[in-house]
């Protein structure tokens, strides 16, 4: 499912919202870009975890546990399939009775 923002567009908001001039408020910006004013404030918080400047995890650490994980989950299927030709063709290799 695409993002219905390109990260373009959702840093260019960021970068207006934090330049704001005093008097504006975050749900005038976002009034007028056409986001809900909570997707904003989540797109900050977002930007501010991603700069470093806030503790959290980065989109570009997710992404990693991501890959991680699906190459976890592709070891342990390869894993289990040696396994299971292993145990066949110990039986297979007995002498029969």
């Amino acid at each position: 499912m695409p993002k219905p923002y390109p990260s373009e567009f959702r840093d260019d908001v960021v970068r207006v919202a934090r330049n704001r001039e005093p008097g504006v408020t975050i749900e005038k910006i976002a009034r007028d870009f056409g986001v809900h004013p909570m997707t904003l404030t989540k797109w900050m918080h977002r930007a501010d975890i991603d700069e470093g400047s806030k503790p959290g995890q980065t989109r570009a650490e997710a992404a990693e546990i991501r890959e991680l994980r699906k190459r976890n989950r592709l070891l342990e299927q390869e894993n289990e399939v040696l396994r299971r030709a292993a145990a066949y063709l110990s039986q297979a290799n007995l002498p029969g009775k």
